[in-house]
């Protein structure tokens, strides 16, 4: 690309970015221990959704420091709602090291970004452009749906080939006097005006060299190649409820989606299953034996949560009982605990006698 079209390219969007941008907190300053956050609570999340997450963070850990010292049970109870909780783990170690091997200062630059746990290509290059005003271009879903559609580019963005082809393009375009606003243009006109659908194309400020407004193919663009299969599960949620309000409470260990985070007892199936499956199951017959209890579901519709390659289909199983050798939890007690989001909503419902 001729350098008087990229300079253009670039001047444009930093223009109308410095004029237009949103408000947000992150940008207030170039805090790394901000801007790092920011980004992580943005990746697979939209801002409306980040923000107050955002605060109750700053408000609660206001120092990286307070974020390495704090316990995980704290930190993962923070994030609860946001999902993927590994990142909210890797974010915890991650604030440990620096604090503790590096002396509470991020690194600078792009390479070391990258050494740091839970820092990938696109957080590396975030941080060192915008507070470090290094010249390395973000790819992000935005940035791939701007540059697609700019350029009519029909490389699925998820193909080894797209990967490198739109990373190769992005940091041939960014502005090497103002990397971070220029990166940070980029990702707001796709968040705001090249959106997914029903981009406002009369309002871009680059729409007078779009090939896709000219060739009338903004819908089509970017491509993708077919997803993953979705896998359907159904969760069957084992809810004691004793006379003296005690449950039965477990802690999530090995890898998962939920890690570290506390449940309910859970049996998992292919197929929904019925009472007279469920009181059949080892977990359940482990759990209950000769015990004298009173089964009834709460919900007679599976309620159903969406992961990225998951359909969860989820029943609770209310289980009344004197008392049960299992109990380890009073229920007053059980908000203290992180919990995936479909037992958080669960709670917010659920009333025992």
């Amino acid at each position: 690309m001729p350098f008087k079209l990229n300079m253009e390219f670039s001047n444009k969007l930093i223009t109308w970015y410095l004029q237009n941008k949103r408000d947000l907190p992150w940008r207030e300053e170039s805090i790394p221990y901000y801007v790092w956050l920011s980004e992580i609570m943005l990746q697979q999340t939209r801002v409306d959704q980040a923000l107050p997450y955002f605060y109750k963070f700053i408000q609660t850990f206001p120092k990286l420091q307070d974020l390495a010292s704090a316990d995980e049970n704290t930190v993962l109870k923070l994030w609860q709602g946001l999902g993927y909780y590994s990142r909210a783990r890797n974010l915890h170690f991650t604030a440990k090291y620096v604090v503790n091997e590096l002396n509470g200062e991020f690194p600078n630059t792009y390479k070391e970004l990258l050494k740091l746990k839970g820092i990938g290509d696109y957080t590396a290059a975030a941080i060192s452009s915008i507070c470090f005003n290094e010249p390395k271009a973000v790819v992000d879903g935005n940035v791939y749906r701007v540059l697609s559609r700019y350029f009519n580019i029909e490389t699925p963005v998820n193909s080894s080939k797209g990967i490198v082809e739109f990373k190769e393009l992005a940091q041939e375009l960014i502005s090497i006097e103002s990397p971070g606003d220029y990166n940070q243009a980029v990702m707001e006109l796709g968040a705001t005006v090249c959106k997914p659908q029903n981009p406002s194309c009369e309002k871009c400020v680059i729409n007078d060299g779009c090939l896709a407004l000219k060739n009338n193919n903004q819908k089509f663009l970017p491509v993708k190649e077919n997803k993953v299969k979705i896998v359907t599960i159904h969760l069957n949620y084992i809810v004691v409820v004793s006379d003296d309000n005690k449950l039965v409470l477990e802690k999530r260990n090995g890898k998962g989606i939920w890690k570290h985070l506390y449940q309910f007892p859970l049996i998992e199936s292919p197929e929904e299953i019925d009472e007279d499956e469920f009181i059949l199951q080892p977990l359940f017959i482990s759990i209950f034996k000769k015990s004298e209890i009173s089964i009834q579901l709460y919900n007679d519709i599976p309620i159903r949560h969406k992961l990225t390659h998951r359909n969860l289909l989820t029943k609770f199983w209310i289980i009344k009982t004197p008392n049960n050798e299992h109990l380890n939890t009073d229920w007053q007690k059980i908000n203290e605990f992180p919990v995936p989001i479909l037992i958080a909503n669960f709670l917010k419902q659920f009333k025992f006698d």
